[in-house]
């Protein structure tokens, strides 16, 4: 099993999401996050003033797959969330020791 982290841009969301769906991933979890990478920032207007933040809004997408869907998954990622133009985000992999899946005792493969 791998961990698939995804840092993507906010507006692409549902497009990921339902792409990730069609390809058979079965969930994953969603945070807001902010960072930065070559963006270094941004400007933007709030009541009028222009300010300027060195953190971007980002969402992270945590999904823990088998082995065989990894390439399928990182590509369909890859495809949904790219506008071509920086700040795309990165997508990690990592590899997963164990999952138990909480209201059956199911283990690994079988728990996602």
């Amino acid at each position: 099993m791998k961990l698939v982290i995804a840092i993507i841009k906010p507006f692409k969301l549902d497009e990921v999401r339902e792409a990730l769906t069609a390809v058979g991933v079965q969930g994953m979890t969603v945070s807001e996050v902010k960072g930065f990478g070559r963006q270094k920032g941004q400007t933007e207007i709030y009541r009028g003033a222009e300010y300027t933040t060195n953190m971007v809004p980002k969402i992270k997408l945590e999904i823990v797959v088998a082995d065989d869907i990894l390439a399928s998954v990182v590509e369909t990622i890859q495809s949904a969330a790219q506008t071509g133009s920086i700040g795309d985000g990165k997508i990690f992999i990592t590899e997963v020791a164990g999952a138990v899946r909480i209201r059956t005792g199911e283990t690994d493969d079988t728990a996602l």
